[in-house]
């Protein structure tokens, strides 16, 4: 719950009205979960990326992820979802 709440862009009392949950509840899980977060390293780690040939269309992206896997931007996304994912993915 604690990391939908985060990558919800919602406040903690919106997520909640919106879930129904006690908002205590949720402070509970969110400290929790972040003192499991600072266990270990709470910087994100960077990478080293190199930048290959243009392919594809102007106006997308592609990022190849360890194990091949793949997120894909093109023209028109919703920046929204893209905020959101690279928060969780920060998380992770």
């Amino acid at each position: 719950m604690a990391i939908e709440c985060e990558a919800s862009g919602l406040s903690q009392r919106e997520f909640c009205e919106q879930r129904g949950v006690p908002l205590k509840t949720l402070a509970r899980y969110l400290a929790r979960y972040r003192r499991e977060q600072t266990g270990g390293n709470p910087m994100p780690q960077w990478v080293a990326v190199e930048v290959a040939a243009k392919r594809g269309n102007p106006g997308e992206l592609t990022i190849v992820l360890a194990g091949e896997r793949r997120i894909e931007v093109r023209r028109g996304f919703d920046a929204e979802t893209l905020r959101r994912v690279v928060a969780a993915l920060e998380r992770a």
